[in-house]
C-alpha cells in the first residue's frame, strides 16, 4: 500500500477540532473515515477545513443522514472504494437493540456482507474494513447495544485486510483500547478523532 495519512473519528465531535481548529496539525491528512455517529454539520466542516475527501458509514444515531446527508462527503456503505490504491470496505451500523435506523441483527449484518461477495472477489479482497460497530469479541461493549457483529470476525479472517477502523465503543474512563491486533490486522477505535498513517 502507499503511504496515506488519515484522519480517523468517530461518536463525539471533539473541541479541538470543532471549535479550535489547527491547520497546521491536519495540514497533511489525505483521508479522512468517519465510523459514525457524528453530526452531518461536523463532517461538512472537516471536508471543509482538510481538503482531503471525507467518507463515511452510519452509525446507529445517524438517522437524521436520510434526510439530509453530510454535504460534500462520501458514503461507503455497502460498497467497496478504492482510494490511491487502497480498497476500503464500509459496512455501518450497530447490532440491533430498539429497531431503530441503522441496526442490525447478526443475521441482517451477515446479509449484508453475503450481497458483496462478488465485490469482494473482484477486488481481490480489502485492504481496510470500516464499521461503526466492533467485531464480537474485540473492543466491544458486554451491553446489548455495544455487542460487535460475528461477521466481522469472518471477514478478518478471510480476507486478512492490513486495518479495520470502528466506533461506537466510548474510549472514557480508562475502558477499552485504542489500537488492538488480531492475526495481522490492526484493529483501531476511531473515537473522538486519530491520525495514522498507513
Amino acid at each position: 500500500m502507499v503511504h496515506v495519512k488519515v484522519l480517523l473519528v468517530s461518536d463525539v465531535e471533539d473541541d479541538y477540532i470543532w471549535e479550535h481548529f489547527d491547520c497546521e496539525r491536519f495540514k497533511d491528512i489525505e483521508l479522512v473515515i468517519s465510523c459514525g455517529d457524528l453530526k452531518a454539520d461536523y463532517l461538512e466542516y472537516l471536508a471543509d477545513m482538510i481538503k482531503a475527501p471525507v467518507i463515511y458509514v452510519n452509525g446507529n444515531h445517524d438517522g437524521a443522514y436520510l434526510e439530509k446527508p453530510p454535504g460534500g462527503c462520501i458514503p461507503i456503505d455497502d460498497k467497496i472504494i478504492v482510494y490511491k490504491n487502497i480498497r476500503i470496505l464500509g459496512l455501518g451500523g450497530s447490532v440491533d437493540y430498539s429497531k431503530g435506523t441503522f441496526q442490525y441483527s447478526q443475521r441482517g449484518m451477515k446479509k449484508r456482507v453475503n450481497k458483496l461477495r462478488f465485490s469482494l472477489w473482484r477486488n481481490k479482497g480489502i485492504d481496510i474494513l470500516v464499521t461503526h460497530s466492533p467485531a464480537k469479541g474485540m473492543g466491544d461493549g458486554e451491553d446489548r447495544c455495544h455487542k460487535g457483529f460475528d461477521v466481522f470476525i469472518d471477514i478478518l479472517n478471510k480476507y486478512s485486510p492490513k486495518y479495520f477502523f470502528y466506533g461506537h465503543q466510548h474510549l472514557q474512563y480508562g475502558k477499552g483500547e485504542r489500537t488492538m491486533t488480531y492475526n495481522s490486522t490492526t484493529l483501531i477505535n476511531a473515537f473522538k478523532y486519530h491520525i495514522i498513517e498507513i
